[in-house]
């Protein structure tokens, strides 16, 4: 499942924690991993990835969404992972939690 390699490689990486789910607790700082779509042809597989940096401002939304990006771009270090092209980023703030959010989306092939 390649949500739950790029999970644990930023976790790896990062210095907030990652989940695949909205977490419990009150958090300053989180990104969230979404896989939006995929598909396979001849044994090659490809997924496009929404990452989502969660922050109390928008600067600080803006900075983890490039922490974010920069470990993205280096995942090719990973023998399962092939390619990883950013799609495109922006501020997606979540205005019905009133919560700073960026948003990078990725395009991944494994």
């Amino acid at each position: 499942m390649i949500e739950k390699v790029v999970l644990d490689y930023l976790n790896e990486v990062l210095d907030v924690p990652v989940y695949m789910e909205m977490p419990e607790e009150k958090l300053d700082e989180f990104v969230l991993i979404e896989k939006t779509g995929s598909s396979a042809e001849n044994f090659i597989y490809s997924a496009t990835i929404a990452l989502k940096s969660y922050a109390d401002s928008l600067y600080l939304a803006s900075a983890l969404n490039e922490k974010v990006k920069k470990a993205m771009n280096n995942i090719i270090i990973l023998n399962t992972i092939s390619k990883a092209k950013l799609n495109t980023d922006y501020n997606f703030t979540d205005t019905t939690k009133k919560k700073y959010r960026y948003q990078a989306i990725y395009d991944v092939t494994y």
